[in-house]
């Protein structure tokens, strides 16, 4: 949070010295950062996410992240493996929930920050960097996303520095500022696969506009293959491996897993994700890059709209666009500052600016415990039901009383207890020949972070990456299974006894099933293929 102003400014001084050649003058009124704002509305939102850190529990792909942490690789089936390594030094931290979403809290204090620093290099004054970072503060998706150890609070924080480079670009006349637009790009890369297609809508960007002279010259090409010597360990992990994440792609499409939307309602899954008390707001962001006093930065908006256009085509969830939206609000605070100053009847008024924030911080403040662990599990469905108003869902099979992403986060502790008690149930010459044999990753990372306390073995999964992992040498002849129906197990067991029925008020629905004691027919090594398991 702290280090983000100071990480441009590097990038700034960084910039000058590559080169002494002339370059388009600063302009001469150049607004002066709201520093102490910044620190004020950044600091905040990290102290918010610090005091509810410890509120629920570990949210199901956190427990997965921490297993790929203790399996250090270049690359993992459905994901790239920086958050393995950001979880790898969660663990060196101790591994604890406040841990981790102390990590994802000084992301989402940095998605705040960004905007105000985008916010300013677009011209905007004290009040309209002060409007955008508000607007970044309240939205849903950003407040829910930073609650949580995953790499989709860092993808905005790449995604963002990028298009701030593009800003310095456009503003400085400086050409080898691409070489920083390369390591962002490497680097988002290596977080998550999605910065190509951020990549992609700047290309359609530079290709629309005036920018595309920068394609004539060397720079821009040098930073792509930058971005690809940084990212190039993980496409040589994928070529060793057959391309897994291609072949999870490929499974998830034709499961019918995801939610599919069509073009309108993904727009409206936009305003809804955003909140809609800030639409208006990135609504003017979009036309000032387009058609107001932001054209010098088309390039902006051109990005946003071919991003929009690849994730309506490719059905992308709902939220996939979302790290796109800072730089709008950017662009639309300044619009209005500029509005507000210009117009007859508030120029150099206050009330029509205290309005519009206390307006967006109540909306926001309304809207808040819906995004956040503010509540109890039974105060938060109550709290739904007086507003009428339930997250949308971005998976078909996500059932439960609570959203997926709170869900997600209860049951995990009970679960692992359940397994104990029957594991520890087993006879000892039995128990010496057990191993745990889990449906999913969220099951194995339970067993694997809670079950040590009870004297339970790692677990086994054919889940995702775990499956490349195989049996660790396991040879007994006993698996206690969990999420595996009685259908398939006829097929791997000579006998099977159900021994426990996981049912947690709070979790998700896919969690409630039966446990089963399982006597294999033959070694699980010579059925491992069967029970690989990509979605």
């Amino acid at each position: 949070m702290i280090s983000m102003e100071s990480t441009c400014t590097v990038m700034d001084q960084a910039a000058s010295s590559f080169s002494t050649r002339s370059r388009v003058p600063a302009p001469s009124a150049e607004p002066k950062l709201a520093t102490t704002l910044l620190y004020a509305m950044s600091g905040g939102i990290l102290l918010l996410h610090l005091l509810l850190s410890g509120r629920y529990g570990y949210f199901r792909d956190e427990l997965y992240f921490l297993d790929c942490a203790r399996h250090l690789a270049w690359g993992y089936v459905d994901m790239a493996p920086m958050i393995a390594l950001v979880s790898r030094l969660a663990l060196a931290l101790g591994g604890s929930l406040h841990v981790l979403r102390s990590i994802a809290g000084i992301g989402g204090a940095g998605i705040v920050a960004l905007t105000m620093l985008i916010t300013w290099r677009l011209g905007g004054n004290s009040f309209a960097q002060g409007l955008a970072g508000l607007c970044a503060l309240v939205v849903p998706e950003y407040l829910g996303t930073a609650s949580l150890l995953t790499m989709n609070v860092f993808e905005k924080l790449f995604w963002m520095a990028c298009a701030y480079v593009l800003i310095r670009i456009i503003q400085t006349g400086n050409s080898r500022l691409w070489i920083w637009f390369g390591v962002l790009s490497g680097l988002g890369l290596m977080n998550k696969h999605s910065m190509l297609f951020f990549g992609a809508a700047v290309v359609a960007g530079l290709v629309l506009t005036g920018q595309r002279k920068e394609l004539a010259k060397p720079w821009i090409w040098l930073a792509g293959l930058i971005a690809l010597g940084i990212f190039l360990p993980n496409v040589i992990w994928q070529v060793q491996h057959h391309f897994p994440t291609l072949e999870d792609l490929r499974n998830v499409q034709a499961s019918g897993k995801n939610v599919v939307l069509g073009p309108l309602a993904f727009l409206r899954e936009q305003i809804l994700l955003m909140h809609p008390i800030v639409f208006p707001v990135w609504l003017a962001g979009l036309w000032f890059f387009l058609a107001g006093k932001g054209t010098k930065y088309r390039i902006l908006g051109w990005t946003y709209l071919a991003l929009l256009v690849i994730f309506i085509v490719l059905h992308g969830k709902n939220y996939y666009l979302s790290g796109a939206y800072p730089m709008l609000l950017a662009g639309g605070a300044v619009a209005i500052e500029d509005w507000l100053n210009r117009g007859r009847v508030t120029r150099g008024r206050v009330w029509p600016k205290a309005a519009i924030v206390t307006v967006i911080a109540a909306l926001g403040a309304l809207t808040a415990p819906l995004a956040l662990p503010l509540l109890s599990p039974e105060g938060y469905v109550t709290y739904e039901e007086k507003l009428h108003f339930r997250p949308s869902k971005t998976e078909v099979n996500h059932d439960g009383p609570l959203p997926q992403f709170l869900g997600d986060q209860f049951g995990w502790p009970e679960l692992v207890a359940q397994v104990a008690t029957i594991y520890n149930s087993l006879p000892p010459e039995q128990r010496a020949k057990t191993a745990i044999l889990t449906g999913n990753y969220g099951e194995a990372g339970a067993i694997d972070l809670f079950g040590p306390r009870y004297g339970l073995p790692t677990a086994l999964s054919g889940h995702q990456t775990h499956y490349f992992w195989g049996t660790q040498g396991f040879t007994g002849d006993t698996v206690i299974t969990i999420q595996y129906g009685r259908r398939f197990l006829s097929t791997m067991c000579d006998s099977v006894v159900e021994a426990g029925m996981h049912n947690h008020p709070w979790g998700m629905a896919e969690e409630n099933h039966a446990m089963y004691v399982c006597h294999l027919k033959k070694p699980l090594a010579e059925m491992w293929e069967d029970q690989k398991h990509w979605n």
